[in-house]
């Protein structure tokens, strides 16, 4: 018999009703976007989207909780979107467009440890390495160019075809799936970061230009990895970005090793 295979969860990506709106706009709306679910998909994998269990709907969602996903899926992936919000790290916003999404914060935060408890890998990407850094009380800048002191360009109107170099220390997870490199240029979008590194977590990579951390691994179990950059952004086969398919392969092969 064949073995079934593997069924990775992806956070939600959050709408909220937009004031005075009509139609689809006035609807809280939780969607994926694509690219990130045909990367984790090249692999054979199922993916499976975990919406959130808010109590706000018209039609009651039975018994379902945040804490059964774990039971049926053998991963989860945190995609990225919304601003990191200041106060779930104990901030207020220095800046109305930095407020974030505390609700999505909330969610994915039990989601996350839910999973860990659960002993199931997970993946950060772009929001979900923050996601990861705070949930495990660290902190993050709340926007780079005003609080870093020397800044390189991490957001730009390029969007996903802005590309920086980021570098990894030879004792780094990283460097044992490269181990013939030690740098790489990599997709990434972002105009928060990690300041304070959370508990357990340990640096993997940094960006050459500023410093800033690029990754991050919880040191020991369970399998948690956070990406800065964008692995569903990188065109397969480029000359110029790193290719990602190792990490991706890591992160499914300790799934597997936690499934029954």
């Amino acid at each position: 018999m064949s073995k079934r295979p593997l069924r990775i969860g992806l956070s939600a990506r959050i709408y909220h009703p937009q004031p005075g709106a009509t139609g689809i706009q006035s609807k809280s709306l939780q969607y994926l976007e694509q690219s990130v679910a045909h990367w984790v998909m090249s692999r054979e994998v199922m993916v499976f989207m975990i919406p959130s269990v808010s109590g706000d709907g018209m039609v009651h969602r039975s018994s379902i909780r945040l804490s059964d996903y774990p039971q049926y899926l053998d991963g989860l992936v945190l995609q990225g979107g919304a601003d990191i919000s200041p106060q779930s790290y104990g901030e207020e916003p220095g800046h109305p467009d930095w407020a974030g999404d505390r609700l999505r914060d909330a969610y994915e935060m039990e989601l996350l440890h839910e999973f860990m408890e659960a002993g199931k890998p997970v993946l950060g990407i772009c929001r979900g390495l923050q996601l990861i850094n705070v949930a495990m009380g660290g902190t993050l800048y709340q926007d780079i160019e005003s609080q870093y002191e020397t800044p390189a360009v991490h957001q730009h109107a390029d969007y996903d075809r802005h590309a920086h170099q980021i570098a990894w220390d030879a004792d780094s997870g990283l460097a044992r799936l490269y181990p013939d490199r030690s740098a790489g240029g990599v997709i990434s979008i972002h105009h928060q970061a990690i300041r304070a590194l959370g508990r357990g977590l340990k640096v993997e990579a940094r960006s050459q230009a500023d410093g800033l951390i690029e990754a991050i691994r919880l040191e020991g179990r369970p399998y948690v990895l956070g990406l800065q950059w964008h692995p569903e952004f990188h065109p397969p086969g480029s000359p110029d970005l790193l290719d990602c398919t190792p990490i991706l392969d890591e992160f499914l092969a300790a799934a597997r090793g936690r499934r029954w």
